[in-house]
């Protein structure tokens, strides 16, 4: 009789230690997942911020399309290149990329195609960004015929 009772407490020792053994190992998992979700919340928290940021980027980049050779030595020329190359640093401490396109093969994940329909990038129309390796605005481009 007491051999029966030995094995019967020594079986709920074991059953008590593999749900201690599940409980724990929930728990870890369950630690793991947060710290991940915490992360990514942390990662991509600025996102919407440095969209702003980057319209006001493109603006100036765009405004220095229409200075011709002459005013490219104007002071006012030159701090708004000076700006533009603040606002490049900053994005990229920030983790934003700029996305490469002219002269490289079409990639329908970080382009869309505004016209043309070959396979390769003639001339891009607005520049792409990457947040962190994360496509946030695609690149609009023309492609060769």
């Amino acid at each position: 009789m007491e051999e029966k009772k030995k094995k019967k407490e020594k079986k709920k020792e074991e059953n008590f230690e593999e749900k201690y053994k599940r409980a724990l190992a929930d728990y870890q998992n369950l630690l793991k997942r947060h710290e991940r979700e915490r992360e990514d919340y942390i990662k991509y928290a600025n996102e919407q911020i440095l969209m702003e940021f980057i319209v006001v980027y493109d603006h100036l980049k765009m405004s220095l399309g229409h200075v011709d050779g002459e005013t490219k030595e104007d002071p006012w020329v030159k701090g708004i290149v000076h700006v533009i190359s603040q606002f490049k640093d900053l994005l990229k401490s920030s983790g934003v990329e700029e996305i490469k396109t002219e002269g490289e093969k079409f990639d329908h994940h970080t382009m869309e195609a505004v016209k043309g329909e070959g396979k390769k990038v003639k001339k891009e129309i607005k520049a792409g960004y990457r947040l962190k390796g994360k496509v946030i605005i695609p690149a609009q481009v023309v492609l060769e015929d």
